[in-house]
């Protein structure tokens, strides 16, 4: 796959929203449209994928390049401070009502229809989040 997950970031409190973020990377040598595509969540591997909303309009994704999806809304100071764009990092908000990465085990995907594009699952003690499989 060309997208991957780089980091699941989960927040200290859970109405944190703009502190829980997932980093996507475009490892492919083309650029990546992401209108259209749906971030999914299922409790553990092997079980049916919930979706939470479709990224609507969307950004481009450069070859190699990385992009952050805050799951909180960048006007809501109640849900804490967003993270800043850094070189080759810029964010995405998500407007998401609620937590993303909630238990060890957690299944995070990005579709596009029924296409998986990258899948992922949250380890809240490994250094990126990420569980090695």
């Amino acid at each position: 796959m060309a997208l991957v997950f780089r980091s699941l970031h989960a927040a200290a409190k859970p109405e944190l929203l703009n502190e829980e973020w997932l980093v996507l990377e475009n490892t492919g040598p083309g650029m990546l449209n992401a209108a259209g595509w749906t971030l999914a969540v299922a409790a553990a591997r092997g079980q049916r994928p919930r979706s939470l909303g479709t990224l609507s309009p969307g950004f481009v994704v450069k070859a190699g390049e990385k992009v952050r999806l805050v799951t909180g809304s960048p006007s809501k100071k109640a849900q804490g401070t967003p993270p800043a764009d850094e070189e080759g990092l810029r964010s995405y908000h998500l407007f998401l009502r609620e937590p993303v990465l909630r238990k060890a085990g957690q299944v995070v995907y990005v579709q596009l229809k029924q296409l998986e594009l990258a899948r992922s699952t949250f380890d809240p003690a490994a250094p990126d989040g990420i569980a090695r499989e």
